[in-house]
């Protein structure tokens, strides 16, 4: 990976962890505990708390991925970064711009 590659690649990755925080504050909002009180009815209640435990799951999925995604951007400088933790061939453009925190080529991830 060259230096401008390398440099695109971590302005994405800012890019990418900034709208990931972003995602983050959204969904704690949309976990919030449903009050006892709340005048909703029996259906709505239990589609409320349906809700609440998809967002709770997409909320987990997406602070691993922030936590990922800043390890990735810690090593980014590394000469090592964007080859492959398995065969240490390079990982594929493409992937990293689209997986930043890939640590590993598409075919040993096949594996």
């Amino acid at each position: 990976m060259n230096g401008e590659e390398r440099k695109a690649l971590k302005e994405k990755l800012i890019d990418y962890i900034g709208k990931a925080e972003s995602e983050i504050e959204s969904f704690k909002d949309m976990v919030k505990p449903i009050s006892p009180e709340n005048s909703l009815g029996r259906v709505s209640r239990m589609d409320a708390i349906n809700n609440k435990s998809v967002a709770e799951a997409a909320l987990r999925t997406k602070k691993k991925k922030l936590a990922q995604m800043k390890i990735a951007l810690g090593k980014i400088d590394d000469e090592s970064f964007g080859l492959c933790a398995n065969c240490k061939h390079p990982i594929q453009q493409a992937r990293l711009i689209f997986m930043p925190e890939s640590t590993k080529c598409v075919r040993c991830a096949s594996r």
